[in-house]
């Protein structure tokens, strides 16, 4: 079964206070080839049969109403996945 897939993250000029924190934590660690960390959130909507543009459709209209908060967050990626 197909499986579309939805990414959310946080809009850019927000604090990301659990990025900040992994960030740190790689820094601590010794890490320092990575500069910033930034968390977002992953929807994997399965579909039963194939997904057409009205399939695909309704899950951006999805993603844009119910899956992210305009407010602070942004839809980022949506693709199909075999």
């Amino acid at each position: 079964m197909p499986t579309i897939v939805v990414d959310v993250m946080p809009k850019a000029e927000l604090l990301d206070p659990q990025g900040k924190a992994v960030a740190g934590a790689l820094s601590r660690l010794g890490e320092n080839r990575f500069s910033d960390v930034r968390i977002g959130k992953r929807f994997e909507l399965t579909v039963e049969g194939e997904v057409d543009e009205a399939t695909l459709s309704r899950a951006r209209e999805l993603a844009d109403e119910m899956l992210s908060n305009a407010v602070i967050e942004d839809v980022v990626n949506i693709e199909v996945v075999e």
